[in-house]
């Protein structure tokens, strides 16, 4: 389906606050709104920690419409204040501690950024609605939206056979880290039910794209196998994950929040379930083909099985229909042809993830992966 600006040629334009917008999912949505919509006011609000990058918005920083702003999403104060100064309508909430592995080490943090920061965001939000949506008489002031995204490991773990998860999946997360996004999910639903606040949640499968941090499963094998280090796989390699391109995940959030119904859960998914061994094996491949110099051919001989992560959900499945029916939206992008974008991207942006391989990462990495 085409994106909503070429349905929507008389729309008004919005006024976007993109928390998390130089993290991974966040800075890809960011570009593809910039792109989409260059009449929107796009406003980031990022804490830029580890898995934070301001380059990664660096072509936008010159735009009229653009304002990067470094700051935590716990910080009620500046939510408050770029609400009101900006006149923000809309409000896309990336930001979040996102990895499985560093919640089982430090879970404190995810419950400080995913559950008392979507409340900040909230309680900033319902006040900055309460005042500015109620005395509104423009012609866009049916246009607020609070936009939280979500994971799928909310739902917990799937067997072999089980359906895929539907918006009615009750949760079951096996994690910190998705017991905390569980956590603000509900926070944002009690938020449309008991103040009427116009929420929407996406709970998404596994997004893989450009700017993605090394320490995520496809990134992680390309840049090791370019570097000539083990490629390590969880246990036996069988768990099986559902894979969504993010300019696909993009495009979904696009028409959610321009046709979405507040107070609505809509799941999205690649339609893509890969085994996460078969899922390296194509990815080796894939770097023998369009890397000539690699350290180590094939680099399949580098794939190393270590100690499976503790409680790690066996699979996931994502069923779109709701998405695709009442809004339209499928994903373009088959796993084939996304993976290969993505190995090209890694292999052509040495000056974007060099830099990132900090002694603080390899600490982590030593600690996950080393025994």
């Amino acid at each position: 389906m085409t994106n909503s600006r070429k349905e929507n040629n008389d729309r008004v334009p919005r006024r976007l606050l993109v928390t998390g917008g130089a993290g991974f999912i966040g800075s890809n949505f960011v570009h593809y709104w910039c792109e989409n919509y260059p009449d929107d006011r796009v406003v980031v609000l990022d804490a830029l920690t580890y898995a934070g990058n301001r380059r990664t918005l660096a072509a936008l920083e010159e735009r009229p419409n653009f304002r990067f702003v470094e700051g935590n999403i716990c910080d009620r104060a500046l939510a408050d204040r770029l609400l009101q100064a900006e006149k923000i309508d809309t409000v896309a909430h990336f930001a979040a501690e996102s990895h499985v592995d560093r919640s089982i080490l430090g879970p404190g943090a995810f419950v400080q950024t995913n559950v008392v920061g979507t409340f900040t965001l909230l309680e900033a939000f319902r006040q900055h609605w309460n005042i500015t949506a109620n005395s509104a008489v423009n012609e866009g002031e049916q246009q607020y939206r609070f936009l939280h995204v979500s994971t799928d490991e909310v739902y917990g773990s799937l067997g072999p056979n089980d359906p895929a998860f539907t918006e009615t999946t009750p949760y079951a997360p096996n994690s910190p880290y998705s017991a905390s996004k569980a956590g603000s999910d509900h926070l944002v639903r009690a938020y449309h039910h008991t103040y009427g606040l116009p929420t929407i949640i996406t709970n998404c499968s596994n997004n893989y794209g450009p700017y993605q941090f090394p320490e995520k499963l496809i990134p992680l094998m390309c840049i090791n196998a370019l570097i000539g280090k083990n490629l390590p796989v969880y246990g036996d390699g069988q768990n099986v994950r559902d894979w969504l391109f993010v300019i696909d995940h993009c495009r979904a959030l696009d028409v959610v929040i321009h046709r979405g119904k507040p107070g609505e859960t809509y799941n999205v998914g690649g339609n893509n379930e890969v085994k996460n061994i078969d899922l390296v094996k194509t990815l080796c491949q894939l770097m023998d083909e369009l890397s000539p110099d690699l350290p180590v051919r094939p680099c399949s001989n580098l794939i190393t099985f270590v100690k499976d992560r503790p409680g790690h959900d066996r699979r996931y499945a994502i069923n779109s229909t709701k998405l695709k029916t009442q809004l339209g939206w499928t994903p373009s992008v088959t796993v084939e042809e996304g993976l290969r974008k993505t190995v090209a991207w890694y292999l052509t942006h040495r000056d974007w993830w060099e830099p990132l391989l900090s002694e603080e990462y390899q600490a982590y990495y030593r600690q996950v992966y080393v025994s």
